[in-house]
């Protein structure tokens, strides 16, 4: 079962990696990197909930063009606009 979870942080790994536009992948990548490995089964649900968003409307959400839709208001996705706000850059 531990095995199923590493393959699954491997995947949302490489989802965050390449999500289409440069912006994304390099703050999903990092966001990843630094976290998924601390995520639980449901912040990992939460996370993949996320990534299956159109990627205009998840930048446009971090951005804080646009609010987050109560579907994705939740810890993961405060994680990372702080991640965003305070990480991305270091």
């Amino acid at each position: 079962m531990a095995e199923d979870v590493e393959i699954r942080r491997k995947r949302l790994r490489y989802r965050s990696w390449h999500r289409g536009t440069k912006e994304l992948d390099l703050l999903l990548g990092s966001f990843a990197e630094r976290h998924l490995g601390a995520l639980s089964a449901a912040e990992l649900d939460q996370y993949e909930a996320i990534l299956e968003s159109d990627e205009h409307d998840i930048y446009a959400w971090l951005a804080r063009r646009a609010p987050v839709p109560a579907e994705h208001d939740n810890a993961v996705m405060a994680a990372i606009l702080r991640f965003k706000l305070t990480d991305a850059g270091q």
